[in-house]
């Protein structure tokens, strides 16, 4: 009766801790000593998966029995390193399983958003059938956006449970995040209880983790709805807390700087325009050049070694795959096409879905709805009094409501048991400013070119809210055991949230489709969903035809 439910979720903590054990191996490549963090280790098994699975698909198809092994493998390598570090890691392993546990619920999903069946699963499967082909991105509109989701999922292809895994690595991303909020969250308190002198350091950075805590777990709590964007931005949070931390402890060494690299590399994968977050690196070199005093030792720290390998070659194939499916180098992004290729996408039509997409962003198209001279409409702002009646009321602004809601609530508490006014001025230093600076251009190159939440708003507008939040907030005295109670009781309520919430969704699936979550546990699946295989395979048997004993490669029109 409930032989799906029990597949489920065994296959979904086997695959966990497969990428923890891949990350342990991952990052002895780099150093002996490991941080026994298994937030940081999973999200480095991540980045292992996403480039041997983009290195692999080169050569052959993930089918199910190559997954199995090398997903094997993985478990082998965490059962060896638990083993050794049983002690160490008895803590860590129950935080784990009792995080990723709680999240399980939200992998019980009926029905999936609209672009996983349009692209999202057939580009998924469509890497566990075959090995890379030119010119794909002739069948669909989404084949020529690839994600590195996509092959990170086609490695849960699985005997048996087959293609039905394919939501797990948005939950991973958000397991593994939220381990690494929670830790530095218990880190910042050890620290006050520790020192005094770091309390003005810390305690900023302590709101700003608990605030994202709470807003990635209220906000994006249906992983079915996550698509390629909001798991970037999940690790957009992560990556400026730690360049963050790392300005106000004033230390950097290469352990660090290998987490910004995989966080960093992970972010651009998910999403090819990512690729401006690069910025964020400006002002974590300046901090490094000023502790040097020398640009070649500089230039040193930051390129001469492993993991910066790792991250160019990622880039590499990532790119690389746009422009194997298109040929442009970044699509739809015109000038970076090559159109005298043979399986290249004709320039008017990347220019043509370049406009597409940006009328979809600003409100000027939907699946039901067109406006008039939609190349006007985009031009300048043009744009902005129709985006504002149909996009900003109501999605915008209820999610900023919504935000502004939560650090209200963080307002009143701490106004109602501070001590005195102001224990301190507290303020970003000139390595923060800048890389806030970065966060606002980022936000205006957002809201001119693509102002939809999903293309990075969520992670923008938020962070421009709560680190200033942040800094307030920690310039009140507030009694430390009531604050640690106050942290307990956020982290609790939005943990009944989240699990609120989900088991609202699926209740109204059971309802509204008939799903049976403990009996027929699998997401919905039909023939739309396999017809873009469908026409491949029927063109792989038209395109081969045999004249006088050769083969000849036509392409069938």
């Amino acid at each position: 009766m409930y032989n799906n439910f029990i597949l489920f979720l065994s296959s979904y903590f086997l695959i966990l801790f497969s990428i923890i054990g891949y990350g342990t191996i991952f990052l002895r490549l780099f150093n002996n000593k490991i941080e026994h963090n298994f937030g940081y280790i999973g999200l480095c098994g991540i980045f292992f998966l996403i480039f041997y699975s983009y290195t692999s698909n080169i050569f052959f198809p993930h089918s199910e029995f190559h997954n199995l092994i090398f997903l094997s493998v993985g478990l082998i390598f965490f059962i060896i390193f638990f083993k050794k570090n049983f002690l160490k890691l008895r803590k860590e392993f129950i935080l784990t399983s009792a995080i990723f546990s709680l999240l399980f619920t939200s992998s019980l999903i009926f029905k999936n958003h609209d672009d996983f069946s349009y692209y999202h699963f057939p580009y998924t499967f469509y890497l566990t059938q075959q090995s890379f082909n030119f010119g794909v991105g002739q069948f669909n509109h989404g084949f020529r956006t690839p994600s590195s989701i996509f092959y990170l999922n086609s490695l849960f292809y699985l005997p048996v449970v087959k293609y039905y895994l394919f939501n797990f690595s948005a939950l991973y991303i958000l397991g593994f995040s939220n381990i690494i909020l929670l830790k530095k969250i218990h880190i910042f308190f050890n620290s006050l209880n520790l020192n005094n002198k770091v309390i003005f350091k810390y305690n900023y950075l302590n709101f700003l983790s608990l605030f994202v805590f709470t807003f990635i777990n209220i906000f994006f709590y249906r992983i079915g709805e996550h698509g390629t964007d909001r798991s970037a931005q999940i690790l957009i949070f992560i990556l400026i807390i730690i360049i963050l931390e790392y300005f106000l402890i004033s230390k950097l060494n290469k352990i660090n700087l290998i987490f910004i690299y995989i966080l960093l590399g992970l972010i651009i994968s998910l999403k090819a325009f990512y690729i401006l977050y690069i910025l964020v690196l400006l002002p974590l070199f300046l901090f490094i050049y000023e502790k040097k005093n020398n640009l070649i030792l500089t230039l040193n720290f930051f390129i001469n070694n492993k993991i910066f390998l790792f991250l160019f070659i990622l880039i590499f194939l990532i790119f690389g795959s746009y422009f194997v499916n298109t040929g442009c180098f970044i699509y739809p992004v015109s000038f970076t096409c090559v159109e005298n290729l043979s399986w290249s996408l004709p320039i008017n039509e990347v220019n043509r879905m370049n406009n597409w997409y940006e009328l979809w962003s600003k409100a000027g198209a939907n699946p039901n709805f067109r406006v008039d001279n939609p190349d006007q409409y985009i031009v300048k702002l043009n744009w902005l009094s129709n985006w504002i009646n149909n996009y900003f009321f109501n999605k915008m602004s209820d999610f900023i409501l919504g935000v502004l809601f939560i650090i209200l609530i963080f307002f009143l508490y701490c106004f109602k048991n501070k001590h005195s006014k102001i224990k301190n001025k507290t303020k970003l230093n000139k390595h923060s400013i800048l890389l806030f600076s970065i966060l606002v251009i980022l936000t205006f190159e957002w809201f001119y070119n693509h102002p939809a939440l999903r293309y990075g708003g969520y992670c923008l507008l938020t962070l421009l809210l709560f680190i200033p939040s942040s800094l307030i907030l920690s310039r009140f005295n507030i009694d430390m055991k009531k604050f640690t109670n106050f942290v307990f009781v956020i982290t609790l309520i939005t943990t009944f949230i989240f699990l609120g919430r989900n088991f609202y969704r699926i209740n109204k699936e059971i309802n509204f489709y008939n799903y049976m979550p403990l009996k027929v546990t699998f997401y919905e699946i039909d023939k739309h969903n396999f017809r873009i295989q469908n026409q491949m395979d029927k063109f792989e048997k038209n395109r081969i035809k045999i004249i006088y004993g050769k083969k000849v490669f036509t392409l069938n029109k």
